[in-house]
């Protein structure tokens, strides 16, 4: 590393084998001092929000991209000043012919720099140039141009060099991610609509008004009464924009129906069902809720429910599996990384606790209560989502009886669990209010036939109703 460089932070694989990553938040601005292991903004995986730290000490030059954005691994993401570089701030309207003579600041290939929300800001204080950095992009738009001839070859005194002080507009249109997606959805070119946003940007009515116009000569020849018909800020009838909301497909979501339809459609599901009386297990429950050992730890239906699947494993190890399909072979774990379905405002994820099938009931409940608490505020890591061998998806949390739930990939078996429900049943020759639920096991047939499923099932429902034999089977 040089003195006076500029380093260009690049978006990194932040769990095994992902391509994209989405810019949730920055938590720093072009001019601010930042230093190695600095968290510099938080990105959503298709796996995890993750934050993301500096690995060196600068200023930062230039955002290239703004919050919103999905951005491929291996794309530069921040420019920071390094070394002599970074000790200064950089100067509000001559840093061309610094750049041009000695190469410090370098925009990436292919980036054009007047983009909105691109470009550097030329003040100090301006702390939110998504907003205001429109400006300062076409500012230092010609000094750009220049430093990116120079990049492509033509050299600091190529006589081409003036050419960039031509427009912006005339390169490419200026607009926003979502408003260029929103053109490409309507089949429209940004290079044929008429901006009236700010310093010449596309605005999403511009357009909606590019539509109705496409669409004008028919109503033109029209009888006159006719003409009140086109709106130029509605939008094609086929999306109702008053009436209908779309909603991208990224991150954890995508992810998700990615896995499950390919999961669907690759392994055939067998799912089987039990109803069981479980008002043993619910008094077990409130009595480990007063136990000194399990002070300050969740104590739930749910943690020996899970205590009741792992000791099903360890008498059918069997059903703790995978398929490979390349080798041609099944994959017996003799271990046991249980997964856990957890809802999250970003979507379904299943984190698991790593060698589940080795902790006692104390460390299990620990466990689980660290699980969902990371869930819910979003922190989990991917590899807290990788490497799952089974897993369990507590549906009656939401009032629901059962469910055929679908296999995550890569597993042999999933458990679904009912909503747990005082109901009239035959207790000792008599019908008296017990506490039942429905529990419902779906398998991979290639490896589970159905006597091994049904034994798995079969266990876990004895030893709910008959929560001793945990101690006799474990």
């Amino acid at each position: 590393m040089t003195a006076g460089s500029v380093r260009e932070f690049k978006m990194p694989d932040v769990g095994e084998g992902l391509t994209e990553a989405e810019i949730l938040k920055w938590y720093v601005q072009p001019g601010d001092t930042v230093t190695d292991g600095q968290v510099v903004c938080e990105v959503e995986t298709a796996k995890a929000a993750v934050e993301l730290p500096i690995p060196y000490d600068g200023v930062v030059r230039e955002l290239h991209f703004p919050e919103g954005t999905t951005v491929d691994v291996g794309t530069s993401i921040i420019a920071v000043a390094v070394g002599d570089a970074g000790a200064a701030p950089e100067p509000a309207q001559a840093p061309v012919e610094d750049a041009a003579a000695d190469g410090e600041e370098k925009k990436p290939e292919g980036r054009q720099p007047v983009l909105v929300g691109y470009g550097v800001s030329t003040s100090a204080t301006r702390r939110r140039p998504r907003k205001g950095a429109e400006t300062g992009a076409r500012q230092a738009a010609p000094a750009a141009a220049a430093v990116q001839a120079e990049m492509n070859g033509h050299g600091p005194t190529a006589p081409a060099a003036p050419e960039p002080a031509a427009p912006a507009t005339a390169g490419r249109p200026l607009a926003k991610p979502p408003v260029r997606k929103l053109a490409k959805d309507l089949g429209v070119d940004l290079a044929s609509v008429t901006p009236t946003g700010p310093d010449g940007v596309i605005t999403r009515e511009d357009v909606h008004a590019a539509v109705a116009g496409t669409r004008a000569p028919e109503p033109e020849a029209a009888p006159a009464t006719e003409a009140p018909a086109p709106s130029p800020a509605a939008a094609p009838a086929s999306y109702d924009t008053a009436r209908e909301t779309r909603v991208p497909v990224k991150g954890v979501r995508k992810a998700t129906a990615a896995a499950m339809v390919g999961s669907a459609f690759t392994a055939p599901h067998v799912t089987e069902f039990v109803t069981v009386d479980v008002t043993r297990t619910m008094k077990l429950v409130e009595e480990l809720k007063q136990d000194k050992e399990f002070t300050g730890l969740r104590v739930n239906p749910l943690l020996l429910i899970a205590k009741a699947l792992l000791v099903a494993i360890r008498r059918n190890p069997d059903i703790n599996a995978s398929w490979d399909e390349a080798a041609q072979e099944i994959v017996v774990k003799h271990y046991v990384n249980l997964g856990i379905a957890a809802a999250t405002p970003r979507g379904l994820i299943v984190p698991n606790i790593k060698d589940a099938h080795a902790q006692t009931l104390p460390q299990l409940a620990q466990s689980l209560g660290e699980l969902v608490s990371t869930a819910r505020e979003g922190r989990t890591s991917p590899g807290a989502m990788q490497g799952g061998t089974v897993t369990i998806t507590n549906v009656g949390v939401f009032g629901v009886d059962t469910g055929t739930p679908i296999l995550n990939p890569g597993e042999s078996a999933i458990l679904a669990v009912g909503a747990i429900k005082l109901q009239p049943w035959v207790h000792k020759g008599k019908v008296k209010p017990r506490q039942v639920t429905t529990l419902a096991l779906s398998f991979d047939h290639r490896l589970v036939d159905g006597e091994l499923g049904s034994k798995v099932l079969a266990d876990v429902a004895a030893i709910l109703e008959q929560p001793k034999r945990l101690l006799t089977w474990a």
